[in-house]
């Protein structure tokens, strides 16, 4: 691969993203400033995101290029972001291999049939590029109005879109997800395993679509103790990471409340490991390891107090980074709905200014 090229063996990446903030900071190399971008940029903190979805639900949303298109770049036009993220859900290539589901407002997805047995598995069929061909059209589009912004894949991790299929829907305590870890340990590998490689085919159609780095949320897995994780879910998170690893894009890993299991996460194969606000970046950094970059983690929360306070909050992350070698600022989760839309604007200028070079 040549210094000016970002495509692994296998990829169809956009070249032009490769010397962008973003991508450098993701490389570990000098950056001019420190790059930003938000998780939950693009959705309803912004009042032309509501508008341009009013009557449009959100799984339908989510498969109409034309919407994706406009809701992703929103966020990337308002803020000045430094990457943008593709608008989708994490049930999206579950909806696609025809599981039955709904995200039913103010509850999130909602799963008809559970997987509880080892029968249920059958709902699980591999997913096809065709599968998502909204996704291609959409990252087409997207890729030709960003230029030189980079655009961000995602997905699910398996543990996260397992505890959706097992509970039926989001849940606070994981009773189901864990009776099945612990109670089955095979069937619960096998349902991982296959989910895994579900997650990996979404990624790589993202990427051979034109993303030019990929991001795996693993929003549940904090509810797990470390030894859990390594034994019941690292494998099938190091699955996907491995599977994508040709294309030579980086690999994002973001967990909430993950604290204890950063060096973990790092070690699935991640060359970016994204921190809540829970722990500070430099400690964070310490506890995932050399060699790779960290990503975080302003409390969401904060943007809700005095400008003064969020420019005090900022000023501890960026110290707390300083001597770190790759840093992507962002929140330590997604936008909060309520958020002020100038709150988030602000941020981006101020963390600009405040390590430009």
């Amino acid at each position: 691969m040549s210094a000016n090229d970002s495509r692994g063996p296998e990829g169809r990446q956009n070249t032009a993203t490769y010397d962008s903030p973003f991508m450098k900071a993701c490389r570990r190399e000098a950056v001019p400033h420190t790059p930003v971008w938000f998780m939950r940029q693009a959705g309803r903190s912004l009042p032309e995101y509501r508008k341009v979805r009013e009557g449009t639900a959100m799984l339908e949303s989510c498969m109409r290029p034309d919407l994706v298109t406009e809701i992703t770049l929103q966020p990337v036009r308002r803020h000045n972001v430094d990457a943008a993220i593709y608008f989708s859900d994490i049930v999206v290539p579950l909806k696609a291999i025809g599981i039955d589901l709904d995200i039913k407002p103010g509850v999130g997805p909602v799963v008809e049939n559970p997987i509880r047995s080892r029968a249920d598995l059958a709902q699980l069929r591999d997913l096809t590029p065709d599968d998502v061909h909204y996704v291609t059209e959409a990252m087409g589009m997207l890729t030709a109005e960003l230029g030189s912004t980079p655009l961000i894949g995602f997905a699910g991790a398996p543990f996260t879109l397992a505890s959706y299929l097992v509970e039926g829907g989001p849940s606070r305590n994981h009773e189901h997800t864990k009776a099945l870890m612990y109670g089955d340990p095979q069937l619960w590998a096998d349902l991982l395993d296959r989910l895994a490689e579900i997650t990996a085919a979404f990624l790589k159609v993202q990427i051979e679509a034109g993303a030019s780095a990929v991001q795996l949320f693993d929003s549940w897995v904090g509810a797990l103790a470390p030894a859990d994780y390594r034994r019941s879910v690292m494998p099938a998170s190091a699955k996907v990471f491995d599977a994508v690893a040709s294309y030579g894009v980086p690999r994002i890993h973001f967990g909430v409340g993950t604290g204890e299991l950063l060096g973990l996460m790092g070690e699935a194969g991640a060359d970016v490991v994204g921190a809540d606000w829970r722990v500070p970046l430099d400690e964070a950094a310490r506890r995932v390891g050399p060699g790779k970059a960290i990503q975080g983690n302003l409390d969401p929360a904060v943007l809700f107090s005095t400008r003064e306070a969020v420019e005090q909050k900022t000023d501890e992350v960026l110290a707390a980074a300083s001597g770190l070698e790759g840093h992507i600022f962002n929140l330590g989760h997604g936008v909060l709905p309520t958020t002020d839309p100038e709150a988030l604007t602000r941020l981006v200028e101020y963390v600009h200014t405040r390590t430009a070079v």
